[in-house]
Formats: C-alpha cells, structure tokens, sequence
C-alpha cells in the first residue's frame, strides 16, 4: 500500500475565522459571495437574544475568547474576525483583540469596526452620512466612535430597530432610497457608510456609488476586504464597489 500523500488542502491561500452573532442571518452569505478560491471561511456563533442595545452587545466581551476557540483546533487560522459592527465600537477594538488572542494566538484579530475604518480611510474619507438600524444609544455610541479616530459624522440616520430578526427584513431598494435621501441632505460629505452586518446592502453598493458620485462603505463589504487584505489576498472584486480595488 502507498504511503498518505498530501497536498495544500482545499484552503491553501488563506482561512479566516468570523465570529457571528446567534442572531446573525446576512453576513455569512455576504462572506460567501466575496470568497475567493482556495480562501477559508471558518464560522461560529456567539449566544445572544434577538435584541440589538448597548446591553445585550457589552455582555458579548465574555464570550469572544471560548467561542474563537472553536475555530480551527489545529492552529491553522490566519486570520479571526468579530463580525458584529455594534457590538466590535461598543466593546472596543482592543478588548475584542485581547479576547481574540486568547482563543487564537497565532491569528490576526481584527473587527468589522475596524474594517470600516479602515476601508474609509483607504478611500480618502472623512465626512461621513452614516445610516444604520440602531436605537439612539448604539446611534450615539457610533457617532462617538468614529469621532475619536478622526471622522466627521455630518449626520448620522438610524431607524430605531432593536431586533437582529427585524434589521435583516429591510429590502435592499429601502436601504438604497435611505442613503440616497440621507446623502442628499448632507453634498458635502465625502462618503456614505452603512453600518450594520444584518442590513443587506451588499449588493447596493455599485449602483449607489454611481449613483451618488461618491464612496460607499457598508459593513459586510469592509470586514471582507480588511479580512482578505490581513490574510494577505489582495484579488480585485468586481461589482462591489471600488473599495476592492484598493490594495
């Protein structure tokens, strides 16, 4: 009999880990979407009620580091993820990297908030139009966040949602009617970004930069590429703004 013969294995570019909200119903199937070949996708689940508060998100600190631990035993991953907008500003970047290194020392952590941020800095913006589905309290934790890593939030549209079951419901012809009235009330602002995982903007973004002559950031669409960029996958994308063709 021949001896076990091994190749790079079916993810031999990259794997990157996220970590979901139990709630969550839209980022997994943007992840998807935008995966390229021979990229890993690695996905758990962290336990929270279908409720959307500075509350239920503080309380998610505790659970990040047993549920990263979950992902890839082998020590394989390049890269970990926390794929909640809300809740990554309202625990902090550098608690939820401290949490993320505890259960995967070897990968890189990051956040979608920091993908955001990065992704805004990466197409020169500064003015922000953000639109979200939060209640005021999350709204004011945002604004409060981006200003302190130097944007200007000219105005900031949330839509008073508690539950992730509700955020997920909003058709994408809404949400692009939304920023398209939103940025029309602020011309001066450089760009406009969506914020919320659970928002299904993904697929609005080409038509409403067009549209708005202007960068659009939303969510999903910043986490992918901060995490493909950090796994070091620089592929251009097509169709989904031109934030992917930014290395």
């Amino acid at each position: 009999m021949p001896a076990a013969r091994f190749d790079r294995g079916v993810h031999w570019r990259a794997k990157i880990g996220y970590l979901l909200l139990a709630t969550e119903q839209t980022v997994q199937d943007d992840i998807m979407a935008l995966r390229p070949e021979g990229v890993g996708v690695h996905v758990t689940r962290l336990a929270i009620a279908d409720l959307i508060t500075v509350e239920t998100l503080a309380a998610q600190a505790d659970l990040l580091a047993d549920a990263s631990r979950l992902l890839l035993s082998d020590g394989s991953l390049d890269v970990v993820c926390y794929a909640c907008t809300s809740g990554s500003l309202v625990v902090g970047e550098d608690r939820v990297f401290d949490e993320l290194r505890r259960g995967q020392p070897q990968a890189v952590p990051t956040s979608i908030i920091t993908g955001v941020i990065a992704a805004l800095r990466a197409v020169q913006a500064r003015r922000l139009v953000v639109c979200t589905p939060y209640v005021k309290s999350v709204n004011e934790a945002e604004i409060a966040y981006l200003e302190a890593r130097g944007f200007t939030v000219e105005a900031l549209y949330g839509l008073e949602l508690e539950k992730d079951s509700d955020m997920v419901r909003l058709p994408p012809d809404f949400l692009a009617a939304y920023a398209a009235a939103a940025s029309a009330r602020h011309p001066d602002a450089d760009a406009v970004f969506f914020s919320c995982g659970a928002m299904r903007s993904l697929g609005i973004v080409d038509t409403l930069e067009r549209a708005l002559g202007k960068p659009v950031i939303v969510s999903n669409q910043a986490m992918i590429w901060d995490c493909l960029r950090k796994a070091g996958i620089d592929d251009r994308l097509q169709g989904y703004g031109q934030l992917f063709s930014v290395a």
